[in-house]
Parts: C-alpha cells; structure tokens; sequence
C-alpha cells in the first residue's frame, strides 16, 4: 500500500467515509439554517462569518466594540477584494456579499438567528459567560456552537439548560481557505444537531469529521504529541531548524518551530509569564514572538524569509544546558512523527474518532500532512507497527507520555494494521 495509486484511492475513500455517521439514524431532520451570528470579528470570527455568506446565508456579527467592528468588517471586504481582483468573482459582487453581513454590539441581536458560533479567545470563564448569555436569549431550537480548538465542550454546555443544542464546530485558521472542519459532538449533543451541522458543512464546502470531545480533539490533540517531542529534542541540544528540516524533509510545508513563529509566539503567553516551555517565554520577554515581531525561533528579514538565529540558539543552551549536537533526519522522524501515531490510537482506544481513516482526513486536510503519506494511520502501515512500538518504547524510557498503547502493542503482535482498526466508532455518555 505504498504506490502513489493506493494512497489516492485511499485518501478518496477516506473523505467519503468522513461525511458517514453509523450511529446517526437515517433521515434524521434537519434543522433549518437561514440566519447565522457569529460573535468575535477578529480573523477567526472574520473567517468563519465568510463560510456562510458565500454560501448566501445572512451572517449576524457582533463585537463589544464599534472600533473592533468596523476593523473586522474591513478585513473582510479587503478580502473579497482581493479575490475579485484575481478574478474569482465580479467586483461588483463585493458589496452584494457585504450586504449579507450585519454589524452588531450586543449577543441580545442574535436571538433569532438559527445558529450561533461562539469565536472568542481560548479562555473557558469567558466561553462559559458567553454561552450562560446565549442560553437566555437565544430561540429555542437554535443550534449554540463554539469554535474552541481545544476546550471541554461539556463543561461549555453545562451552563446553558439546552446542552442538546450544544456542539464544536472547530474551524481551522484561515477559516475562509482551509477545508477542514472538526464537528465535535458533546455528551449530550442531539442527533439532529449533528445532522444539520454535517449537511451545513457541505454546504459551505468544508471537509468535516465528526470527532468526540477530548483536550485539543483529534487534530491538535496529535499536533501536541508532535510538539511536545518537537520540544524535546531542542531540550537534548537538537536545533529547532534542524527539527523543520526534518519535517521539511518528510513532507510538511513547515515544521514545528516554523508554524509556531507563523502563529505568534505569544498565544496563550502573557508578560511575565512561566509556563512548562521556558524556551518559548523567554523569546517572548524578548520581544521575539514569531514572524509579526520579525524575530521568534528564527530571524526574519522584511520579506518574513527566515534564518537560524544565533539569539535562539544562545537562549536554548543557557536553558537547557545541552551543547548543541547533531541528529539523523531519520531519527528526527521517528521521534516526532511515531508518536502522533500513537496518540491516534489512543484517540480510537478512547472512541474519539469514528475510525482511522478520519483522522487521516483531519491531517490531510488541516495539517498539511503530505499527500504521498496518507495521514498518520496510513504512513503507520507504511513502517508497521513493530517498528512504530519499538520506538514508543524507547521514548517511554524518557518520557511517561510515551506510554505505547494497548491497542499498538496489540498490533505490533498480531501483525495488524492501523487502518484496520475498529473500536466501535465515535461514542459519548449520551449514547450515540
């Protein structure tokens, strides 16, 4: 299964299967959708608001601030702009799609929308406030989503007495360019909820997965295994451009430390902060947050084009002590990517996922995880899982979070594979 052909045909199975949901019964009914609000007009709100009016629903925004509005707004049209001008659509189409949205100051404006998507900061008091308001304005039988991205969806609902309308609708950043989107089902989420939102993300042209609520979900849930090895490694005296060139070298448009200085340094930091990655709070108290500062992991020059930085590296010695030393790509590789795969069958272990071809469409399509590969189940059956336990193993020794899985011991025995897997599919306390 490793010729270019399997891996398309799988990959073109995979993201039909996606869209099937075995637990949800035939023609469940649709809730009908023809109003959305969407609060938070940042990129996140900008982006996800952009989904439906292209789709020709009306989008409701709101902000706390006329200033914050109208900056959102602005964003959004500069945007269609853009697009117009390369061709995508008639200019004039401009002020049709703008025409769609409304500007709002207060959750009290979108009582009547139909859905409502929650895409502030990734702050659980505020999500909880913001949702303990929407559970006494909004109608009943409005579908209330948040965008978390890694938050627990039960504790969410759990302030509102409608958790059955509850569910994630996790989209990824550009909202309006990426493909993917985790539909994550809740505890006590309702199958037509469920169905409305997987026919609504069609609608809008997205890939969905349904996926279960679990820190960081399925997608970020294997990106943090990822990163934490990523991190530790540079903590052995690994270079972080050593650890990209690796990721380069297997496929990713960017490796770790590249997509963190993109993203911005500072997420979830603030001045003063310690947190569990000193190396990262350090270059923040340095001002070096990542492209944005022009300085982060690497210097940056007026184009963003990126060189190991001799700063960073002086900042990572007197951290961890480690001389700097060289690595195999291969063993770089191994040491990143083998435990993703491992989180993945966790992820099954858990019925987190509804089978392992999903979380391949999740990787695929939301992580740049090459195409030649297949996603972390299939590229798990491309090395067999003697080879990906021995190494789980080797890292144990060092690190608890390592910890193979039951089901990859089970696998590395009986010779199996991870595509094959079959735990049951997605499941949650309320049954489904």
């Amino acid at each position: 299964m490793d010729t270019h052909t399997d891996v398309a045909d799988y990959l073109e199975t995979a993201g039909t299967l996606a869209w099937e949901v075995p637990n949800l019964p035939h023609l469940t009914p649709l809730r009908p959708i023809k109003t959305v609000g969407v609060i938070g007009a940042g990129t996140m709100g900008g982006g996800i608001s952009m989904n439906f009016v292209n789709a020709g629903l009306n989008v409701k925004i709101v902000e706390t601030k006329q200033e914050a509005l109208d900056r959102g707004l602005g964003v959004v049209r500069a945007n269609y702009e853009r697009s117009a001008k390369r061709g995508r659509f008639p200019m004039e189409e401009v002020d049709e799609r703008m025409s769609r949205f409304e500007g709002c100051l207060s959750i009290d404006d979108l009582a009547d929308c139909d859905l409502v998507i929650e895409a502030v900061f990734e702050d659980m008091d505020l999500k909880r406030d913001i949702f303990t308001k929407l559970d006494a304005v909004m109608k009943q039988g409005a579908i209330l989503a948040t965008n978390t991205s890694a938050l627990d969806i039960d504790e969410i609902a759990a302030v509102t007495k409608r958790p059955e309308d509850v569910i994630g609708l996790h989209f990824f950043s550009p909202a309006n360019v990426m493909k993917l989107l985790e539909i994550v089902r809740a505890d006590h989420t309702a199958n037509d909820v469920v169905a409305t939102c997987m026919d609504l993300a069609k609608k809008i042209g997205k890939v969905a997965t349904l996926v279960g609520v679990c820190p960081g979900f399925v997608g970020n849930r294997i990106l943090f295994a990822r990163q934490d090895q990523a991190n530790r490694l540079v903590a052995k005296g690994v270079l972080p451009w050593d650890v990209d060139a690796a990721l380069n070298a297997f496929g990713f448009r960017m490796g770790p430390f590249q997509m963190s200085d993109l993203a911005g340094l500072d997420i979830g930091w603030s001045k003063g902060a310690k947190t569990d990655n000193p190396i990262r709070d350090a270059l923040c108290e340095m001002d070096r947050r990542g492209q944005k500062t022009q300085a982060g992991f690497y210097d940056y020059d007026e184009n963003r084009n990126p060189t190991p930085s001799d700063v960073t590296a002086k900042i990572i010695k007197d951290i961890t002590k480690a001389e700097p030393i060289t690595m195999p790509e291969s063993e770089i590789i191994e040491a990143c990517i083998y435990p993703m795969i491992n989180e993945a069958v966790k992820i099954l272990e858990e019925n987190k996922a509804q089978r392992p071809s999903d979380i391949d469409v999740v990787w695929i399509n939301g992580y740049g995880w090459p195409a030649d590969k297949g996603g972390p189940m299939f590229y798990g059956d491309m090395v067999g899982a003697k080879a990906v336990l021995a190494k789980m193993e080797e890292l144990a020794n060092e690190d608890p979070s390592c910890e193979p899985a039951a089901l990859l011991r089970e696998l590395a025995a009986e010779d199996g594979k991870f595509t094959d897997i079959n735990t049951g599919g997605l499941k949650t306390k309320g049954g489904a």
